[in-house]
């Protein structure tokens, strides 16, 4: 049986330096996604939506992972990637200190080898298992190329991920970036198990050259 380890592969887009800025060229990945909306007084902690949509998302990945490796042609195993999260608002701009107005993007990183006939098929298999919901209907498979892009890792509770933005910002306009896109989060951290201190959490921004 083949193994793939991606986390491995990637390291250099999933194990950056926490001290200081990266610039990136982050290729095109196929993801598992599904976008959503927080709701007015909440935020992705305490969000409805937000953890039906993970519940989706999570679900149908560990079922793709054993799909593949107990297939009887090519079996293949793998480790399922970490969560990413791309955040963003409709109007005005974006702040880290207001959450109950952010729309969102959460994705996992799916293997080349996973086709949307073996994607419909774990949604089938999940919605059987646990029930239909709206997040399991809107889940997709989709190609995503961030490009060039600076990132850096935040380490420590996500309150004070706007001072690490901060040097983002500072680094690019040093370097001559202009920020583009959306804010893009990779959470090689569980904030269930983690000392807030010791959460780490991967930064990303996609950015042009200015001219």
């Amino acid at each position: 049986m083949d193994k793939l380890d991606l986390r491995n592969e990637l390291k250099y887009l999933y194990a950056p330096s926490a001290k200081k800025v990266e610039v990136v060229e982050a290729p095109e990945f196929q993801f598992a996604m599904i976008h959503g909306r927080i709701e007015s007084g909440a935020e992705p902690g305490n969000s409805p939506a937000f953890k039906q949509a993970m519940e989706a998302l999570y679900g149908v990945s560990y079922t793709l992972k054993f799909m593949s490796k107990l297939r009887k042609e090519d079996p293949i195993d793998y480790g399922v990637m970490t969560l990413e999260g791309l955040w963003w608002i409709e109007e005005g701009e974006f702040s880290l200190d207001r959450k109950d107005n952010w729309l969102y993007t959460v994705m996992i990183l799916q293997p080349d080898h996973i086709t949307a006939e073996m994607f419909d098929e774990a949604r089938a298999q999940v919605r059987k298992k646990r029930g239909d919901s709206p997040a399991l209907a809107e889940l997709r498979l989709e190609r995503f190329h961030e490009g060039l892009a600076i990132q850096i890792m935040h380490i420590g509770p996500y309150a004070t991920e706007p001072a690490t933005v901060a040097k983002m910002d500072a680094f690019a306009q040093e370097h001559g970036f202009v920020k583009r896109g959306k804010h893009h989060e990779i959470y090689m951290g569980d904030p269930l198990r983690a000392a807030p201190e010791k959460l780490k959490t991967i930064l990303r921004h996609p950015v042009t050259k200015a001219v």
